[in-house]
């Protein structure tokens, strides 16, 4: 029982998207005056009495998403390019699901807590998660959303702690702080908003 977190170097299986996030860090990494970092994109896996579930962001997929378990959409880039599938991407909290390409994660699994409550009360907020258009800054946190944003919110909402969620050693994991930054944004006056941790 309890919560585990992957991180997956952006693009695994796919060559396309790799460079394309080896380009956007060159990027940054100048206009920040630092070094190049290594991309990364995070998932969950949590385990309670239920049943396992695999908790990610994903391109959205053909057929039936209740079989992948999604529970949410929005949009990739532009809000009206939403409309084609292409430009959707779908939140899922699936039972028994497998996370893609996770033969290629590292530094993983990270346990983030072994408490069934919590766990349990993560898998509620799933659908609660906000969805806005994944690559852009909607919610003015200075980061684009994307599926560290996911992450991040769900746990800081669930108040757990996440001082073992650090990317590894030389990486970093673009869209963590917009997630923490909408999760303080729509939670309750007074409401737990967990521990932020330290990744960059």
């Amino acid at each position: 029982m309890g919560i585990d977190l992957y991180w997956l170097p952006l693009g695994a299986g796919g060559h396309f998207v790799r460079l394309n996030g080896v380009v956007y860090e060159a990027v940054a990494a100048r206009f920040g005056r630092r070094p190049a970092l290594d991309l990364y994109h995070s998932a969950l896996e949590v385990r309670v009495p239920e049943g396992r579930f695999v908790i990610e962001m994903a391109p959205a997929g053909r057929g039936d998403g209740a079989a992948r378990g999604v529970v949410a959409e929005g949009a990739v880039g532009a809000r009206r390019a939403g409309r084609l599938r292409l430009f959707r991407y779908e939140i899922r909290r699936w039972r028994d699901g497998a996370i893609p390409d996770v033969a290629e994660a590292v530094d993983s699994p990270r346990r983030l807590g072994d408490d069934v409550g919590m766990a349990r009360g993560l898998l509620e907020l799933v659908p609660r998660v906000p969805t806005p258009v994944w690559g852009r800054d909607e919610l003015g946190s200075g980061e684009m959303w994307n599926s560290n944003s996911l992450t991040s919110w769900l746990l800081a909402r669930a108040a757990v702690a996440t001082g073992a969620a650090s990317p590894p050693r030389g990486g970093r994991a673009p869209g963590w702080h917009a997630g923490l930054a909408a999760a303080a944004r729509f939670s309750p006056p007074g409401a737990p908003a967990g521990s932020p941790g330290p990744p960059p």
